[in-house]
């Protein structure tokens, strides 16, 4: 059976998942860094802040305390707002595959840890909005900000079954925050996440590329 049979409800995680945004992300990130005194050249070594809540991240791999970590979360907004957010591009082909998710008579919603504020901006510069009934994501204050809570709004805020649900993203967040809420999901292979790391979260299914994504779906 196609996953457009099967399920009803399809929740995106939006960085590495319907968009790339590898350049926008490292350069706040290295921004950010700077400003708390440390100096990193190489963006490649800030790709892993791709996904994962930033309060996590910067606490995770630089032993910044939660103040410390709020305060680099403060300039990389700083940067973020004014010019990483548009250094981003729209995965090619997904614009197509939502619009035939849409076609099907299927409920789209994005499921992000980005602040609800950011991710919106993103998907109307991108034109994607309209094939969601709503951008969620977290809280400018860091609340909301894991995914199986913000899933977990999206079943409190909307009409929706679990059981026809379906979490689609690149990190084992997605996959985690899916599980905590009782639904399925599927991991990508084209985001910043491994196939390992989504198979070891318990990803009930996967899709190398968006012709694979394609091929599962219809």
């Amino acid at each position: 059976m196609f996953l457009c049979e099967k399920f009803d409800v399809f929740l995106f995680d939006l960085d590495g998942t319907l968009t790339d945004p590898k350049e926008g992300i490292t350069k706040s990130v290295q921004y950010a860094l700077k400003k708390m005194g440390i100096l990193e050249k190489n963006l490649e070594r800030l790709v892993h802040f791709i996904g994962p809540p930033l309060k996590h991240s910067f606490m995770t791999h630089y032993g910044f305390s939660q103040e410390q970590a709020m305060e680099a979360i403060d300039w990389y907004r700083e940067y973020f707002a004014d010019r990483g957010i548009f250094e981003n591009r729209c995965l090619d082909g997904m614009d197509s595959f939502l619009s035939r998710l849409v076609q099907e008579k299927k409920k789209l919603f994005v499921a992000t840890s980005k602040p609800t504020v950011f991710a919106r901006i993103i998907t109307d510069t991108f034109g994607l909005s309209p094939y969601f009934w709503e951008v969620a994501g977290s809280e400018l204050d860091g609340t909301r900000c894991e995914k199986a809570s913000v899933i977990r709004y999206l079943f409190d805020h909307h009409d929706i079954s679990r059981e026809k649900t379906l979490m689609i993203g690149d990190r084992e967040h997605d996959v985690i925050g899916a599980r905590e809420n009782g639904i399925a999901s599927l991991g990508v292979g084209f985001g910043y996440g491994s196939r390992d790391e989504l198979e070891k979260a318990g990803a009930d299914y996967f899709a190398a590329s968006l012709a694979d994504l394609n091929r599962l779906f219809f």
